[in-house]
């Protein structure tokens, strides 16, 4: 098994659509007490789920059995509440909720400087932390796979009450990379996952809590290759309505031919340490619904 990823997200438009009725009609509240019944149900009934969760808790973290079975439900839940919080916020609801900005300094000196890469991963909640981005005084270009369920992005556009952000969507001609380098060339920032890849890509294989995973390059290698400096951020989810953004440094890695592989390996090594020091205090919040490592689940 590999991190490869079938370009779908777990979710589908009736379970949306049914959280935007409730969140418009009942309530926000109402919406958590529906999910506690989603979860149970997909923690019981769907494997393509609850199996390389299991995995990654039990296998992975060495967790006890009972504990990988309470953080299985955990996850599901806490997946649900990202789901709701996200159509809340960007309906309008954004009063409801409390954030904290870590590190925000970092995106403004990004912002007034050189531009770079904002690299997050599908741990927490990345989308209001795109949507936050609106608090940096540049523009921001969400780079998103055109695979993540069209439909589903086009029906959350409906309830959005405004447009914070630019998407640049990947795509199979390549277009996106003009894209990407007319922003760099402008000094303004790309926001994109470090987490991911598609079939016909080349990732790289890395250590990641001890096992062998596949990790894309090109986030890493477009920055390293521009000259621009990197962060890695995260927006997990606190007890209540509060979010915690956080953003580490920004670091620009050299550049030159003979040093590029090994800017390269430094710069991924980076941001995976960064993503298993917020997993390790957050294991709930890990989104990758597939097997993400390398070993043999069976093994």
């Amino acid at each position: 098994m590999s991190a490869q990823w079938k370009g779908k997200t777990r979710g589908g438009k009736a379970g949306y659509f049914a959280f935007i009725f409730l969140l418009k009609h009942l309530g926000i509240n109402a919406a958590y007490t529906l999910l506690i019944f989603v979860s149970a149900y997909f923690v019981v009934f769907v494997r393509s789920a609850r199996n390389p969760m299991y995995y990654f808790y039990r296998k992975v973290l060495h967790f006890s059995l009972s504990k990988s079975i309470r953080y299985l439900f955990l996850n599901s839940y806490r997946f649900g509440q990202v789901l709701i919080d996200k159509v809340a916020i960007m309906s309008g609801m954004e009063s409801h909720y409390t954030f904290d900005f870590e590190g925000e300094q970092h995106l403004h000196q990004m912002a007034v400087s050189t531009g770079g890469f904002i690299i997050g991963a599908h741990i927490g909640n990345w989308e209001i932390a795109g949507h936050l981005l609106k608090r940096i005084p540049t523009r921001v270009h969400i780079v998103m796979l055109e695979a993540e369920h069209e439909k589903i992005k086009n029906m959350l556009n409906q309830v959005m009450t405004e447009k914070s952000m630019s998407i640049i969507p990947i795509k199979q001609d390549l277009s996106h990379l003009f894209a990407i380098q007319e922003a760099m060339a402008k000094n303004e920032l790309i926001a994109i996952h470090g987490d991911r890849f598609l079939e016909g890509s080349k990732p790289v294989s890395m250590p990641f809590f001890g096992l062998e995973a596949d990790f894309p390059t090109g986030p890493f290698s477009m920055a390293i290759r521009f000259g621009k400096p990197m962060t890695f951020v995260s927006a997990m989810r606190m007890k209540g309505k509060h979010y915690h953004f956080f953003a580490t440094p920004p670091t620009t890695y050299p550049s030159e031919r003979k040093t590029l592989n090994t800017s390269l390996k430094i710069a991924m090594s980076a941001y995976i340490r960064e993503m298993e020091r917020v997993l390790k205090k957050f294991p709930e919040q890990w989104f990758n619904y597939y097997y993400f490592w390398k070993q043999n689940p069976t093994s």
